[in-house]
């Protein structure tokens, strides 16, 4: 696999994106905010990742560093993607692969992150 697009979406539909990513470097991660959702991430810079719909249905939730604005739906709850940085300092958007259509993230093979160490 490769880079491709996919459309994600949250569950009631409010929410909808488009992302390039390329789900051969896909991470799990053990923070607390992580593993209590289930994550599955893949990252995309932000100018491959393009909000389609649901700006006004977002909020937005930081926690710890605060560097990482979670953002999840007001009507379902779900958090289909983070914004963020790199360590370079580049815009970077981490998409929760749960949420991409027709993708079965428990079918990639996840390099696991360290986020409870940090």
């Amino acid at each position: 696999m490769s880079e491709a697009s996919y459309r994600g979406s949250c569950q009631c539909q409010a929410v909808v994106f488009d992302a390039t990513l390329d789900l051969d470097h896909t991470i799990t991660c053990n923070c607390s905010r992580c593993q209590r959702l289930g994550s599955v991430l893949s990252f995309a810079p932000a100018d491959k990742f393009h909000l389609q719909k649901g700006a006004d249905a977002l909020t937005e939730y930081r926690f710890n560093t605060k560097k990482i604005g979670h953002q999840f739906c007001k009507i379902c709850g779900i958090e289909p993607f983070a914004y963020g940085e790199t360590p370079d300092g580049a815009p970077t958007v981490a998409v929760n692969v749960n949420c991409l259509d027709g993708v079965d993230p428990r079918a990639l093979k996840s390099a696991h992150y360290d986020g409870r160490s940090r």
